[in-house]
């Protein structure tokens, strides 16, 4: 996997924290950090997935025209 380097800011007791856990557990801040951020944007995906589900001007497909339109016939 490829990395960047960021330069970021952050409040002091949120930076205490990934230091004591990093120590605690023996990893390196931005492992920490990373695996914070991979569990937030799952959470943001359903939020999203939430937020598409209801929107009233969402246009759907029905499940047999989707398929339909991939060339597959499914049937029960």
């Amino acid at each position: 996997m490829s990395t960047t380097r960021l330069n970021i800011t952050l409040p002091t007791s949120i930076n205490n924290d990934i230091t004591r856990y990093a120590e605690e557990l023996n990893e390196k801040k931005s492992h920490i950090i990373t695996s914070a951020l991979e569990m937030y944007f799952d959470y943001l995906d359903i939020r999203v997935a939430e937020k598409r589900l209801n929107d009233p001007n969402l246009k759907t497909v029905p499940m047999d025209e989707f398929f339909k339109e991939l060339g597959l016939d499914v049937r029960d």
